[in-house]
This record gives structure tokens, sequence and C-alpha cells, in this order.
């Protein structure tokens, strides 16, 4: 894929992303299912590798880049993913002075919640691609659980997900 074209597609993603994945139903939709430049397994992926490692969330773009268009593909995600936070910064000086009004305040929480929205409809297709039985529904669950009602630690969940994984790997128990 064409490197340009793909730091358009990825821009898009994250300028209009406002917390950590919420990108990944543009990155989706344009690169699996309108473009077929990746796999949603590619896309997994490219989200394991990067949300597995200190950085960024919004870092998964450099792999899809990469997934997409090799070495230059990696560039331009790494571009689509740092432009934003350069124009940050006069965006927050004109919303940081209108913040407490009720009409920017609305506006804020509705771009959450469409955030959000977006971000679980982009789950489901990869979540049909990456829970292939009862062992990864029931990592996926208890993951779900430690994070939702125990509040335990990102690192200590993926942690347990990996080590739960691997041993059933080694008793060759089906995922």
């Amino acid at each position: 894929m064409n490197a340009v074209v793909l730091y358009g597609v990825l821009l898009k993603a994250t300028v209009t992303a406002f917390a950590g994945l919420a990108s990944l139903p543009v990155v989706h939709d344009e690169l699996v299912v309108a473009r077929h430049v990746l796999t949603d397994a590619q896309l997994n992926e490219a989200l394991v590798v990067t949300r597995s490692t200190p950085g960024p969330a919004e870092l998964y773009v450099v792999c899809v880049g990469y997934f997409a268009g090799g070495i230059a593909g990696a560039v331009a995600g790494w571009l689509a993913m740092i432009t934003p936070a350069v124009l940050i910064v006069p965006l927050l000086r004109f919303v940081g002075a209108r913040a407490a009004h009720p009409r920017m305040r609305a506006i804020l929480d509705t771009i959450v919640l469409a955030s959000a929205g977006l971000l679980f409809a982009a789950v489901l297709p990869l979540a049909r691609d990456a829970l292939t039985g009862p062992l990864t529904l029931g990592i996926a669950a208890a993951s779900f659980l430690a994070l939702a009602l125990r509040g335990l630690d990102t690192l200590w969940v993926i942690g347990g997900a990996a080590l739960l994984s691997s041993a059933a790997a080694a008793l060759h128990v089906v995922a």
C-alpha cells in the first residue's frame, strides 16, 4: 500500500481517537474491511505486540503500518501517531479556555461516548478471530472480570493470560 495513502488513513484514525484504542474502529474498517490490506489476525497481532510492550496505546498503528506497507508503512504509522500530539497544543489552548462552558462540556462528553461505542464495534470482529474455543473464552472472561471488578493492574492480567495460555499449550489443551 502507498505510504502516503496509508498515512492519510492512519491519521484519520489517530486524529479522531480521544482515548486509548479509540482509533481501532477506523483502522479496522479502512484497512481490514474496505481495503483488504490487513486481516483480522494481523490487526490482532499488532494489538498484542504493542499491548504487551511499554509505550502508548496508539503505538499499534506503527505495527499496522508495517504490516500494510513495510518499513515505509511503519514510518507512515509513526507519523500518523505523533501528528495529533503535535496538533493537540493549540487545540488544548482553545478548548481549555472554554472547558467550563456547558455546551463544550456536552460536546466532550458526547465524543467520549461515541468513542466507546466505536471501540466496542471494532472489538467484536477481533474477538470472533481471537476467541477460538472454551479456553480462550475463559481467559477473556477472567481477564475482563479481573479488570472490571477487581481493578487489577493490566500488566498482571496480561501476564496471567500469557501464563495460562502457555501452560495450556504445554499440556496440549486445545484452545
